[in-house]
């Protein structure tokens, strides 16, 4: 009967829980953009107006502008909630163009996104106050659902709720919760909506322009190839080094001790003998070594069984329960699926090295050309990108291709690293063991 109810409820909240992170989410974009929106455009206004006058604006006017893309860029992370995203627009500041200086000046006022911007703040207020609805109409409901008119009815005289105002007997006071409901379901829907057409309007204003797109793509490529050579060239001297230091002086060692074999053969067959057994278990440690070499450039096990089952074989190294869940109806490109191994790979020796877990678990998913790796654990939390656990090289590894990662990891856990990558699935792989035969 308990696991019934648990059913139910988790049924109820996945149906509420849009509506009521768009209530929250309709409060909170009222409360910014009727404070903030207002004030950023006032300041704007006088900015501009004392840049004849008195010459302070061309200082002014860009710290200005600081503010108004901190608030919007909030705003527009708020948007993520709604299912609307709103890009954003603004490219890095150029070298030597600080505040305060005319270089800063004149970028700013180039800047298409900086009228845009402005030309948003009155009507974000606007829009921003309607959006208070979002989370006063389910809140009303809310007020009824919890029998607070009841409650009032027994304690002040002049209360009403709905459409009986006031309540001047219990029966209309018991008939509070019935309209309660009927406006929750009916706020939490109108939030839904209001909050995806408020996005929707501010899109037009704060999205890039078309040319802005290409800028910031040109950037995107120009510093995920810088970071790709960067990597190709470290990766190119990890493998000089582990061959030079590893493989290579094993080999020499293997030769020298078989010369040596061979000069002692007639005269001390003992110790050729030894010199021999030595020089085997020599070959093989070299062998071994090549063989992880080969495994850090491309892994034999992925061109053998696919992402999915490289991905299993990397749960069953993991020296603790991982719970593995893999839906794919295919194979992406061998470029793409090496980048997505190494990057579950990575993520896992961080599982292992630094969580203090006691279960991790792997989902693979792909849909509508973006295949997603979501590794969690249940340990210690505190991950970041910047902590020197090999996050960085991922979100590097990952960019070259497009991709993203997002590391969600609170104090106290649990961790999640969720990495998305374009691409598209070619037909299922088939295992060279499978067949009619």
């Amino acid at each position: 009967m308990g696991a019934v109810d648990s059913s139910v409820r988790a049924v109820v909240w996945r149906h509420l829980r849009p509506g009521a992170v768009a209530a929250v989410q309709g409060l909170a974009v009222a409360l910014l953009s009727l404070t903030t929106n207002v004030a950023l455009f006032v300041l704007s206004v006088v900015s501009l107006a004392l840049i004849p006058a008195f010459g302070i604006g061309f200082a002014l006017f860009p710290a200005v502008t600081v503010l108004v893309r901190a608030s919007l860029t909030l705003q527009r992370r708020l948007s993520r909630w709604g299912g609307v995203p709103i890009a954003s627009p603004y490219g890095p500041v150029p070298a030597g163009a600080g505040l305060g200086t005319w270089r800063r000046f004149r970028w700013v006022v180039a800047d298409p996104a900086t009228w845009r911007d402005f030309a948003w703040l009155i009507p974000g207020a606007i829009t921003g106050g309607v959006c208070l609805l979002a989370f006063v109409l389910p809140g009303y409901g809310l007020e009824g659902v919890l029998f607070v008119p009841l409650v009032l009815y027994l304690t002040i005289d002049w209360y009403g709720y709905g459409v009986f105002w006031p309540m001047d007997n219990i029966f209309k006071a018991w008939l509070a919760a019935p309209q309660g409901w009927l406006l929750l379901a009916g706020g939490l829907a109108a939030a839904r909506w209001l909050m995806w057409l408020h996005f929707r309007f501010a899109g037009f204003f704060l999205n890039p322009t078309r040319a802005q797109e290409l800028a910031l793509r040109v950037q995107h490529l120009a510093a995920t190839r810088a970071d790709t050579i960067d990597t190709q060239a470290a990766e190119l001297r990890r493998i000089e080094r582990d061959l030079h230091d590893g493989a290579q002086a094993r080999l020499v060692a293997l030769r020298m001790s078989i010369g040596l074999a061979e000069q002692l053969l007639a005269d001390d067959p003992a110790a050729a003998q030894r010199l021999l057994s030595e020089a085997q278990e020599s070959s093989g440690h070299a062998l071994a070594e090549l063989r992880d070499l080969v495994r850090g450039i491309y892994p034999p096990v992925l061109a053998e069984r696919g992402l999915d089952g490289a991905v299993q074989a990397l749960a069953l190294a993991v020296p603790l329960p991982v719970d593995l869940d893999v839906q794919l109806a295919g194979s992406p490109p061998a470029a793409v699926e090496s980048a997505a191994y190494f990057a579950v790979a990575e993520a896992l020796t961080n599982v292992t090295k630094h969580s203090g877990a006691g279960r991790a678990w792997i989902r693979l998913s792909f849909e509508s050309g973006l295949l997603t790796m979501v590794v969690g654990d249940d340990g210690r939390g505190g991950a970041t990108v910047d902590a020197g656990t090999g996050l960085a090289g991922v979100r590097r590894r990952l960019a070259a291709f497009d991709g993203t990662m997002t590391v969600t990891s609170p104090p106290g856990g649990p961790t999640v690293v969720t990495m998305e990558l374009p691409c598209e699935l070619s037909s299922p792989r088939i295992s060279p063991s499978s067949g009619t035969g």
